[in-house]
C-alpha cells in the first residue's frame, strides 16, 4: 500500500495539473478575447470644438447672438423623429433655435424594441424614456422623448424634422410607425426637413423620386439611386423638402426651416 506521503504527492500533483489545465484554458478565452476586442480610442467631436474651429464662425455666431424676435414660429408645432444615436448637435441645436423663435418642438422616438437576449446587448433602464446622442462616433448622452412614434398623427404637427448620426436613420428607417407617417406627412404637403444621413430615412419611405435634395456625402450615391437630384450645397430647399449635409450646416439648415414656416 502507498504510505501517506505517496498519497499526498500524487494528490497535489492531481491538483497541479488540475489548475494547470485551467489556468491554460483562461490563457486561451483571454487570448481568444484580446483579439475579438479593440482598443478603446475613438474620436469626438464636442459642441465647443466645433463651434470654435476655423470656418465655423457663422455657425457660433447663429448660437451666440441672442434671438430678436421670440414669436415668429409662435403657434407651430414642430415633431422631431430620432432614435438612439443622433448626432447631439444636429437634434440640440435645430430644437433649441426653434424654441427660441416660439415653436413647439416634441421629440418623438421609435416605440421601445429591445434586442432579443441572445444579441447580448445591455440596455440601461432608462433606454425606455430616453434616446442616446453622439458626437462622430462616441456616445456622449441622453435625451428624454416626449411620444413614441405609435402615438402621433399627422394633425398633429406643422413640420417634421430628423437629425443625422449615422446610427440614428438606421434605428429609424427600419420603424414601421415612422416610415407610415413619414409618408402621411409627406401626402399632406407638410414640411419635412432632414440633414446629414437622415435623408436615407425619406429613401426608406420612398418619396424622394424626381426630389432635389442634399445629404452627408457618403450617402449621396444612396439618395440618388432612390431617385433624388443631388447637390453639394449646405441646404436644399424643394417643395415641402429641406435637406442639408452636415453638423457645420445647422445655421443655414435651421434659418431655411424657419423661412419655409413663417412664410406659411
Amino acid at each position: 500500500m502507498k504510505n501517506l506521503t505517496q498519497i499526498i504527492g500524487t494528490s497535489l500533483l492531481s491538483t497541479f495539473a488540475f489548475f494547470n489545465v485551467q489556468a491554460q484554458v483562461k490563457d486561451h478565452n483571454l487570448d481568444v478575447m484580446n483579439q475579438l476586442a479593440t482598443p478603446s480610442h475613438v474620436s469626438v467631436m464636442p459642441v465647443s470644438q466645433l463651434l470654435n474651429a476655423p470656418g465655423n464662425e457663422a455657425l457660433r455666431a447663429f448660437f451666440f447672438n441672442p434671438v430678436k424676435d421670440k414669436t415668429v414660429l409662435k403657434g407651430k408645432k414642430i415633431a422631431v423623429l430620432a432614435a438612439d444615436g443622433f448626432e447631439e448637435i444636429e437634434l440640440t441645436g435645430p430644437v433649441w433655435y426653434f424654441r427660441e423663435l416660439g415653436a413647439q418642438v416634441d421629440i418623438i422616438a421609435p416605440k421601445f424594441n429591445p434586442a432579443p437576449a441572445r444579441y447580448g446587448l445591455s440596455t440601461p433602464e432608462m433606454a425606455k424614456t430616453h434616446i442616446m446622442a453622439i458626437q462622430y462616433l462616441q456616445p456622449v448622452g441622453w435625451i428624454k422623448f416626449d411620444k413614441t412614434a405609435d402615438q402621433i398623427k399627422v394633425s398633429d404637427y406643422d413640420a417634421v424634422f430628423i437629425p443625422g448620426g449615422a446610427w440614428n436613420p438606421d434605428n429609424l428607417r427600419y420603424d414601421k410607425d415612422v416610415i407610415k407617417f413619414i409618408q402621411d406627412f409627406n401626402k399632406s404637403g407638410k414640411l419635412i426637413a432632414a440633414i446629414c444621413h437622415a435623408p436615407v430615412v425619406l429613401a426608406s419611405a420612398d418619396i424622394l423620386k424626381g426630389r432635389k435634395l442634399t445629404g452627408y456625402w457618403n450617402i449621396q450615391s444612396d439618395l440618388k439611386n432612390a431617385g433624388g437630384i443631388v447637390s453639394d450645397q449646405p441646404v436644399v430647399v424643394d417643395a415641402n423638402i429641406i435637406t442639408s449635409r452636415h453638423p457645420i450646416d445647422v445655421a443655414d439648415f435651421s434659418k431655411a426651416v424657419e423661412s419655409w414656416l413663417a412664410k406659411k
